[in-house]
């Protein structure tokens, strides 16, 4: 039974009951159903610090777009949803909280402190959830996961365990890199380069025996104090006599010793380098082959230590810029020279990271990348658009041993414990009673977690319920398709692929689908910094989450970066308007009778017309999100409701509506067959309205979102009568565009006569010509000719309209003096402008050539005009 719609549509009123309306009647949840073939989306889980932002907006909108899809194509879909502890993150934002009350994680320690994480993580940890649930995300909320639960600890103890048995984890001293203002190590996937401005300073080194110095230069002179050697090249002729002599390191007065390696680059700078193993990757490589003292110059948070004399206490800065002044006095420092080099900064804080040798724990990762490379280069795993497949590889292909270790206490304890008494090393997901060495009973767990990103690597799997072998891992996994942005494939993608292999055997999806980011207009990326972030909820607020996601959908082009647009916006809440106007037009002229969206057995040509036009929009919608071309997929969809259903085949009903009888009744079906058809198409994409409109007309069923989504059917295929019937929307649309070209209102009636040798065709469309191309009378023949009338050509009829029946001449050559005028006016003032001087020579470029625009349309338009004159004038 078919129900009102209001006048106009208010979203502020309708998502939020249509979203209770779906929580309420369990459409989200998924039951395992063995005749369906599964589809599985795990959501890549946002941080618990997080607010809603556009990429949030994005990465989601896409998500549920193919999870509505699949659902409604007939796949048992899953969506599983989850929110990622963000070690890092979180502990940053509750000791940020804790320092304005002048409290320090020291003064509550460890317990205390997180009892108070997990009372965060209580008050803020679901405000993001909440905030998806408004963009319409129809995830099945009762599987939703926290990567500290549970289930996902046993998963995370599980994977350390096996690692470490199998020689895959290990712990030990090197190089990492160290975020002095986080206070923990850092992986490499989690350092960001940026060119920065800096310097190379010249610094002279004396050979010990007094025979003369050895140049070199530093970008990081504040290091040299744990300078253990200077390093030239085996091969570099020049030094070979210096080789196993030492220098005497300046400032410091400690003898070091000169070495050859080929790490050094005989070309680059004088070909010596100065090897600071503590301080530096490569030196640190550098020191394991020639046994080199390991000195480290500073403390946790990048100050001098103890080991640099007068300059311990000082920030590293500050120390540069001291140790620079006392190489200039003492006559080391050769010169200064500007120079550009990459910088790395924490992706968390952006502080200038610290390379520096430490011991921690490390996953051995040669072992683990072959397979995963391998699943990507077969195929078993592909990525969408393929080129981000190369940036996989190259990372991969390069990894080096990943830190997983970091100082912090919110997330993962390392489920390693030390024994107090001989140091032994046990490691097991519960502590030890004794020690299996020497029998001491006194162990201490290891204080540090893990690397957020060693939990969220086994999010496909664990969320399932692995490590133990349950219904939904066997039936679910491994997962189909995998929405995420290109930032984070070193982060997670390539994490995830070879944990899971490596951990179930298999990929843990079969599709990984790369977005790009959302930039402002002016295609800035969004940052605090610039100010141009941009809240998805207040535009929810303001136009509805269909209008935002319906933007987000339009011009989305697989991993290239997208402009968010408040004009857009405004576009998509036009059509969301444009189709709820329709939806009332339609509720407003069906008949009682009408009980669902079946079609009548009689289809006049234009009903064969749309319902050709509908059938193949199914199939090629289909298929563009079988291929991941939602842009493509979505502009099909605007294009068919706005023009073909409702400026064109809304206006063909409206006189078979006035005629009333059964032609009316079949007009009606179908029309509700096709808005039927286009509702469903569209829900994915604009799941709200869509509901709201296909529940107050005639239907069977619960909810759209459960009906079967639209496929081609090739008994609803007429090309032939939709080929005819274009011959007289072609007479149309060419009567149209001269009346408008002359400014004929359309209450200006004239006689159309068509000469064609389609006249069974075209007479089967009269009502339509007299009612759209506002024809008082229409003559249809084959060798109709009319002198003096006006004439248009269509590939199918020449269209003569009696001239006079048009155009008041008289009136006409009035108004189109006038506008001969008034362009002349212009016209000179422009020209005057661009003829002087001063203006051309003053005037910014981009304002002069407005100008020059400005002036060849007004000649063009006085052209138009002339043209229109002397044509009434003959």
């Amino acid at each position: 039974m078919k129900k009102e719609l209001s006048k106009v549509y208010d979203p502020s009123s309708t998502e939020s009951r249509i979203y209770d309306f779906w929580l309420k009647g369990g459409y989200f949840n998924t039951k395992i159903d063995k005749n369906k073939k599964p589809y599985t989306i795990v959501m890549p889980p946002p941080n618990i610090t997080g607010q809603l932002h556009m990429g949030h907006a994005l990465d989601n909108t896409l998500q549920d777009i193919f999870i509505r899809f699949r659902r409604m194509q007939g796949y048992c879909a899953l969506w599983v949803p989850g929110t990622d502890h963000a070690s890092i993150a979180t502990e940053a934002k509750i000791v940020e909280a804790m320092k304005k009350e002048g409290i320090t994680k020291d003064d509550l320690g460890r317990e205390k402190f997180l009892e108070r994480a997990w009372e965060w993580k209580k008050t803020y940890g679901g405000r993001i959830i909440e905030q998806l649930k408004r963009m319409g995300s129809s995830c099945d909320w009762d599987r939703e996961r926290f990567t500290l639960d549970e289930g996902c600890s046993d998963a995370v103890n599980e994977v350390f365990i096996k690692l470490y048995e199998k020689g895959l984890i290990y712990r030990g001293e090197r190089i990492i890199n160290w975020c002095p203002n986080c206070l923990t190590s850092i992986s490499d996937a989690e350092v960001e380069y940026e060119s920065k401005a800096g310097h190379f300073w010249h610094v002279r080194y004396p050979l010990s025996d007094g025979s003369g110095y050895v140049n070199l230069a530093t970008t990081r002179p504040e290091t040299m104090i744990g300078d253990t050697a200077v390093a030239v090249n085996p091969n570099d002729e020049r030094y070979k006599h210096i080789v196993g002599k030492t220098v005497v390191l300046p400032l410091v007065n400690r003898e070091i010793p000169v070495v050859a390696d080929d790490y050094v680059e005989m070309d680059f700078g004088t070909g010596v380098v100065k090897i600071t193993p503590a301080h530096d990757p490569n030196d640190f490589e550098v020191g394991l082959r020639h046994n080199l003292e390991i000195i480290n110059v500073m403390t946790d948070d990048a100050h001098m230590n103890e080991k640099c004399g007068k300059y311990a206490g000082m920030d590293r800065y500050e120390a540069r810029k001291a140790i620079v002044e006392d190489l200039e006095k003492g006559g080391y420092l050769i010169k200064v020279e500007d120079y550009d080099h990459n910088v790395g900064g924490c992706y968390r804080c952006g502080s200038t990271v610290e390379p520096r040798v430490s011991k921690q724990w490390f996953v051995k990762m040669e072992p683990l990348a072959a397979p995963a490379i391998k699943a990507v280069r077969e195929g078993e795993t592909k990525f969408v658009p393929d080129r981000f497949s190369k940036i996989y590889f190259h990372w991969m292909e390069n990894i080096k041993d990943w830190c997983i270790s970091r100082q912090l206490w919110w997330g993962h304890r390392i489920p390693a414990y030390y024994c107090d008494e001989c140091g032994e090393i046990v490691v097991s997901k519960t502590a030890p009673h004794k020690c299996p060495k020497c029998g001491c009973e006194h162990l201490t767990q290891d204080p540090d977690t893990l690397d957020t990103w060693f939990s969220s690597a086994l999010w496909p799997f664990s969320t399932l319920g692995w490590p133990n072998k349950t219904e939904d891992l066997d039936y679910f996994y491994p997962t189909s398709t995998l929405v995420t942005g290109y930032d984070i494939i070193f982060f997670w993608v390539s994490r995830m692929i070879f944990s899971a292999i490596e951990h179930t055997g298999q990929a843990p999806f079969d599709t990984v689908f790369i977005h790009g980011i959302v930039r402002d207009e002016q295609g800035r990326k969004m940052s605090k910094s610039l100010g141009n972030g941009i809240d998805p909820i207040l535009v929810i607020d303001e136009y509805g989450a269909d209008a935002l996601r319906f933007m987000l959908a339009t011009g989305n082009s697989p991993g290239n970066d997208m402009r968010f647009s408040y004009d857009k916006v405004k576009a998509s809440r036009n059509f969301a308007n444009k189709l709820w106007n329709a939806s009332r037009f339609i509720l407003m002229n069906i008949s009682d009778e009408i009980t669902d969206a079946s079609l009548p057995e009689t289809l006049s040509i234009e009903d064969k017309w749309v319902i050709t036009k509908f059938n193949n929009l199914a199939k090629e919608v289909c298929d563009n999100l079988e291929s991941f071309e939602l842009g493509v997929a979505v502009q099909k969809l605007y294009d068919f409701i706005w023009d073909i259903l409702c400026d064109w085949y809304i206006e063909l009903c409206k006189p078979r509506f006035a005629a009333g009888g059964e032609d009316s009744l079949n007009a009606q079906k179908v029309l509700m067959f096709i808005m039927n058809g286009a509702l469903s198409l569209l829900h994915p994409f604009m799941p709200f309205i869509t509901e709201e409109i296909w529940q107050a007309l005639p239907h069977k069923g619960e909810t759209l979102m459960l009906e079967k989504y639209p496929e081609y059917n090739s008994n609803l295929d007429f090309p032939n009568e939709a080929s005819e019937f274009e011959k007289i929307m072609d007479v149309i649309k060419a009567v149209r565009n001269r009346r408008s070209e002359m400014n004929v209102p359309p209450s200006k009636k004239a006689k159309v006569y068509i000469d064609t040798k389609f006249a069974d065709t075209f007479n089967q469309g009269v009502s339509f010509i007299e009612k759209l191309a506002f024809a008082s009378e229409v003559i249809i023949d084959d060798g109709i000719s009319l002198e003096g009338a006006t004439q248009v050509i269509t590939d199918a009829a020449t269209v003569y309209i009696p001239t006079e029946e048009l155009v008041d001449f008289e009136k006409e050559l009035i108004r189109l003096n006038k506008e001969l005028s008034d362009a002349k006016k212009d016209y000179d003032v422009i020209s005057s402008k661009l003829n002087n001087e001063n203006f051309v020579s003053r005037a910014p470029q981009n304002v002069v050539e407005a100008e020059k625009l400005k002036l060849s349309k007004i000649i063009e338009r006085i052209k138009k005009v002339e043209e229109s004159i002397n044509k009434i004038s003959k």
